[in-house]
């Protein structure tokens, strides 16, 4: 008999609900033989066949390239979904949803590596911790956040009595936070205070 040279319409209606389903969804193999017009007291047969490679090897090889295009079409990479993130974003602000526009910026931000997700797990109380074990806590934070905090101790301060030291509210202004305004964080332990500035 012989390997057809072509593929009939059935075999290409049987490859395509094979790929992409149906309008409920995903089809099986004899669901597809069925929707494409094959008989249904031979749906079973007639999809197993139709998915054999020695038997119907173009049936095979169209299934496999539509396969392919389902990929390339659905397939995310990074320019992609930049551009959808964007393209997301000006249709949010268009309809003025901010949030959404927010979100939308946001996750492209993440998708370009600008923003980095840490979560700190805190175990026990600062109040339970000693003065020892507080100022080496406070150490500890110090020289592990210290590059990426710009976070330095103001030494005079540290050695002032408690009772010489004030504490400053901070002064609201208008306009620009300037890159050389600095803010003093004072931890109380015990009426002892120590104090560290921090360069914003």
């Amino acid at each position: 008999m012989g390997v057809p040279k072509r593929l009939t319409e059935m075999q290409m209606r049987f490859s395509e609900f094979v790929v992409f389903g149906g309008t409920d969804g995903p089809m099986t193999q004899a669901e597809a033989a069925i929707a494409a017009g094959y008989s249904a007291n031979r749906a079973r047969q007639e999809g197993s066949e139709l998915l054999n490679p020695r038997l119907s090897p173009l049936v095979v090889q169209y299934v496999g390239k539509l396969k392919e295009e389902r990929l390339k079409k659905f397939e995310v990479s990074y320019e992609g979904h930049v551009a959808e993130l964007s393209r997301i974003k000006e249709l949010a602000l268009k309809k003025g949803s901010f949030s959404s526009a927010v979100n939308a910026e946001t996750n492209r931000g993440k998708a370009a590596g600008l923003y980095i997700d840490r979560k700190i797990i805190k175990h026990g109380k600062l109040e339970d911790m000693s003065e020892q074990e507080l100022e080496a806590k406070m150490k500890q934070i110090l020289d592990d956040y210290s590059p990426i905090l710009n976070v330095t101790p103001v030494a005079e301060e540290l050695e002032q009595k408690p009772s010489q030291t004030k504490k400053v509210k901070p002064k609201k202004e208008s306009g620009n936070i300037s890159a050389n305004q600095t803010s003093t964080v004072k931890i109380s332990k015990h009426k002892k205070e120590q104090s560290v500035k921090i360069s914003l």
